[in-house]
């Protein structure tokens, strides 16, 4: 019998958005109408921060090495049946660990083409429409809450 490697129930989500409100979502290759922002689990010698730039790295060819904010914010969620066979028997929940990504305007992005098929980048308040996780719609809503103050350039004049 094959050795299976189970998937570690813990994960990575990342919100890439723009000082400007545009917020980066990835359309999976397997399914259609899941849009998401980029994600992906753990290593089982990994932490967080490693986990977060390395599938930013992976699904978009961005670098977020020491541009990462870690927002020390955890979801558990239940892992939907048709997911569950990549975890070990008995495991019904996954732990996910928000990060984001601030970028000065939007940028082209590299698709790994096994993951995702298609990007965009909308107004944080679509792309929380958009998205199928309730995970990914709060983190992205948490975003615009927090970006109530206004945001200056070098020369002091608004964005």
């Amino acid at each position: 019998m094959a050795h299976v490697e189970y998937k570690r129930p813990e994960s990575v989500l990342i919100v890439v958005h723009t000082r400007t409100g545009k917020v980066l979502l990835l359309r999976r290759v397997d399914r259609a109408d899941f849009w998401q922002s980029v994600t992906g689990s753990l290593k089982w010698d990994e932490t967080p921060m490693p986990a977060a730039e390395r599938e930013l790295k992976e699904e978009t060819g961005l670098d977020g090495q020491g541009r990462l904010r870690d927002w020390r914010k955890s979801f558990c969620f239940e892992i939907l049946s048709g997911w569950s066979r990549r975890f070990a028997p008995g495991v019904t929940h996954n732990i996910e660990h928000v990060f984001s990504l601030e970028l000065v305007e939007q940028e082209s992005v590299m698709l790994n083409p096994k993951e995702h098929d298609e990007y965009c980048w909308m107004t944080a308040k679509d792309a929380a429409q958009k998205v199928w996780s309730w995970t990914n719609r709060t983190a992205i809503e948490q975003l615009i809450a927090q970006d109530t103050e206004p945001r200056f350039d070098a020369e002091g004049g608004g964005d």
